[in-house]
């Protein structure tokens, strides 16, 4: 073999997916060497040593990089292991990751996959597969927020500008979620979690984690959602149906008079009302720094 064709065999080898029992494949299942022992396809370009097999050898870089990968999505997803349960949790990462190895130089990107993936294949998340998927929506826009990009906002005085013809646009890493449970509760409480249990170290009782992976339940609440980024952190801003639907409109770049009207759609809110209320909103979005101009923005936004 040349160096390409090595590298090649080594990652089609390595990718193989694991056993149930977290073990190399005896044979291959992948079609890459149409079902062979995986043994005979590993003396084939690995050496053993004194204690190891050339199958074991290379089982260890196999196994580490599932277990890698595994480590990655529960790091992404605790608010979705809290809801199905450790159990189901692990039998769902494991078939997604069957399903969309990843596919990219970070692994960042992971679960860009999984709200749609779960949608179609709701049996992994059992009863409670609504409120899962606003749970991936979530954490999968907390990823989108910390590190999506962020353009100049508008100035004071740019905001003072702002006219029946004015075009806005949003910053990148401002997520807006509609949601059928307030999801972001429960995530923030799962995250909060999560950095607590990795600062004491392994120091938490064994009944504490068991109490941590049962499955938890939210009651269904419509639910308006931003999840943004400030000085490096990620924040969570309740918003009400009407803030949450001008936004979007802005978004998809309608003027501020059609993006009024497409928010307060099928409202009843007195004009004096919207009016005060748009103030606000406007007020807040200037302050966190959510409103930007259109040519700084990508073309798909």
């Amino acid at each position: 073999m040349n160096l390409e064709a090595l590298q090649r065999t080594m990652c089609a080898a390595v990718l193989q997916p694991l056993t149930a029992d977290e073990e190399m494949q005896s044979h291959d299942v992948t079609g890459r060497w149409d079902g062979r022992a995986m043994a005979e396809v590993a003396e084939e370009f690995i050496a053993p040593n004194s204690r190891l097999t050339a199958f074991e050898r290379l089982e260890i870089y196999n196994r580490q990089y599932w277990f890698r990968l595994q480590s990655a999505f529960n790091e992404d997803f605790p608010g979705l292991r809290a809801v199905v349960g450790a159990e189901r949790f692990e039998t769902l990462m494991n078939a997604y990751l069957a399903a969309h190895p990843s596919r990219s130089f970070t692994l960042r990107n992971l679960g860009s996959k999984l709200h749609d993936w779960l949608t179609k294949n709701p049996q992994h998340a059992g009863r409670r597969v609504a409120l899962a998927l606003d749970v991936v929506r979530v954490e999968w826009a907390c990823i989108e927020a910390f590190d999506n990009a962020e353009f100049a906002p508008l100035s004071a005085a740019e905001v003072a500008a702002v006219n029946a013809e004015s075009r806005l646009a949003l910053q990148p890493h401002v997520q807006l979620l509609a949601l059928q449970y307030p999801a972001d509760e429960l995530v923030l409480d799962m995250h909060r979690q999560q950095k607590r249990e990795s600062s004491e170290a392994g120091a938490r009782p064994e009944s504490h984690e068991e109490e941590v992976c049962a499955p938890l339940r939210s009651r269904k609440r419509a639910t308006w959602l931003a999840v943004h980024r400030a000085d490096f952190s990620l924040y969570y801003k309740r918003l009400t149906r009407f803030e949450y639907q001008t936004l979007i409109a802005l978004r998809a770049g309608l003027t501020l008079p059609e993006a009024l009207e497409a928010g307060f759609a099928g409202s009843r809110v007195a004009v004096g009302t919207r009016l005060n209320l748009v103030r606000t909103w406007f007020a807040n979005w200037a302050q966190l720094g959510w409103i930007c101009k259109p040519a700084d923005t990508p073309a798909k936004l």
